[in-house]
């Protein structure tokens, strides 16, 4: 048995258990008393949620042979039970499907998966999503303040979509979750002090995938991130990631970093937003190549709440570098790498020449609607040729909090120089986007 299956197989035994545990805990307070024990009314007294996302994608890429069509949706059933003793539980089911138009090729390695046409990474697929026992510590429990979760489960430790490190992909229609365990603590002032231990990472590309780490990340990985909101106008991370990949040992790093962030407001209707952020990372596990790279960022902007039908304006400057020597470069592969360099994905992995990404971006909330305008300029950090410039627009609009319909159109127009056509691979290559989605959440 490989260190996947046993991973697996040790998985399966943990639900095994927490269903025998149920079992047992059900009968338990049946015979206890007369009509429903607190074990069943924790049980039955949950709730469910539900979300319905079908999306039409058009993809112009100069560097595939056709473009790409592709009509999918994605929909989830989940519960989550009420307390017993501070132990519950979480199931959410993921279904992801092609209706209507499948010209695109869902990035799989399956001979079904139509490779003539562009990628859109949306395979088919049926899968739990979370399926975790959890307990909350209570009253003077030593857990007091402490959240302990234990199975499948999403991890991340920033709001979405800006997962720089730590993400579930969640632009698209399968997410990215861990078999793992969790801690969460907040019994110190403003400070909340996370811990996992991820064994297995389930990939966008689903069981699908023909190459194994395209599937599952075979994984020993550590992550630990601490917080602390104190002050009133910054907000101080600081973190720790030590991803082992046994089936991807060139992704396998330690990285170290801290973050600060706030606003600090300059009068009744207007703030000064800002950010700073460095991280190194060195090669770790069982990487057979030596890693020293380091990550960048500065972000300055202002945030206008006028009122009346514009409800708020962000404009804002960002700098964000990944260093590359032509060899190795600055890599995140559990983030939610749409939501940087550009949403046409051009740099979902980091070049090996490493990246410096200027960007300018443009928020509004008017008029019910969300309008967002972005702009990058992307030279690699070694040798300093530029790679291309991308335009992004979207436009948002929910309706009774539970109905949003969106659009949105990205621009990538790539460099012609001589070094980024050499270097760049499809990078060189122009490419435009087309989004059009409606959601229901429940």
């Amino acid at each position: 048995m490989n260190k996947l299956s046993a991973y697996t197989h040790r998985f399966k035994g943990v639900i095994q258990l927490v269903v025998l545990l149920i079992l047992t805990l059900s009968w338990q307070g049946a015979a206890a008393e007369e009509g429903e024990g607190p074990f069943w009314k924790a049980l039955t007294s949950g709730k469910f949620d539900f979300s319905a996302r079908y999306r039409y994608e058009h993809v112009d890429d100069d560097a595939a042979a056709n473009d790409a069509d592709a009509s999918t949706i994605r929909t989830t059933l989940g519960y989550t039970t009420g307390k017993f003793h501070g132990i519950g539980m979480r199931l959410l089911g993921q279904d992801v499907r092609d209706v209507f138009v499948d010209d695109f090729n869902d990035a799989t390695g399956r001979p079904n998966s139509k490779t003539r046409y562009a990628v859109v990474a949306d395979p088919s697929e049926t899968d739990m999503l979370e399926g975790y026992l959890s307990y909350s510590g209570t009253g003077d429990s030593v857990l007091k303040d402490t959240t302990l979760k234990l199975g499948r489960q999403i991890i991340t430790y920033r709001g979405a979509p800006f997962h720089r490190f730590m993400g579930t992909v969640l632009w698209r229609q399968n997410w990215q979750n861990h078999d793992a365990f969790t801690l969460q603590n907040k019994s110190l002032p403003n400070t909340t002090i996370n811990y996992a231990y991820s064994w297995n990472v389930n990939r966008i590309f689903t069981d699908n995938a023909v190459a194994s780490a395209k599937a599952n990340f075979d994984s020993d990985s550590h992550f630990i991130n601490v917080k602390y909101d104190g002050f009133k106008y910054a907000k101080l991370e600081g973190y720790t990631y030590l991803l082992d990949f046994e089936n991807a040992a060139a992704l396998s790093t330690a990285t170290y970093g801290a973050r600060i962030n706030g606003a600090y407001p300059m009068s009744d209707t207007m703030k000064l937003l800002y950010a700073g952020e460095y991280a190194s990372q060195d090669d770790y596990g069982n990487n057979p190549v030596n890693v020293s790279e380091d990550y960048y960022l500065g972000e300055v902007g202002i945030k206008f709440t006028p009122g009346n039908a514009i409800k708020a304006l962000i404009l804002k400057v960002d700098y964000e570098v990944m260093t590359g020597n032509g060899t190795k470069s600055f890599l995140t592969p559990l983030a939610t790498g749409h939501a940087f360099q550009g949403w046409n994905d051009r740099f979902l992995v980091t070049p090996p020449d490493g990246l410096e990404d200027t960007y300018v971006t443009a928020v509004m909330v008017a008029f019910g609607a969300k309008f967002i305008a972005s702009y990058h300029m992307i030279e690699s950090d070694n040798l300093s040729y530029d790679y291309g410039n991308e335009l992004d627009l979207l436009v948002t609009k929910t309706f009774n909090k539970h109905y949003t319909f969106g659009a949105k159109v990205g621009f990538y127009d790539a460099d012609r120089n001589v070094t980024n056509i050499a270097r760049g691979g499809n990078r060189a290559a122009d490419v435009t986007k087309t989004w059009i989605w409606a959601q229901i959440k429940f």
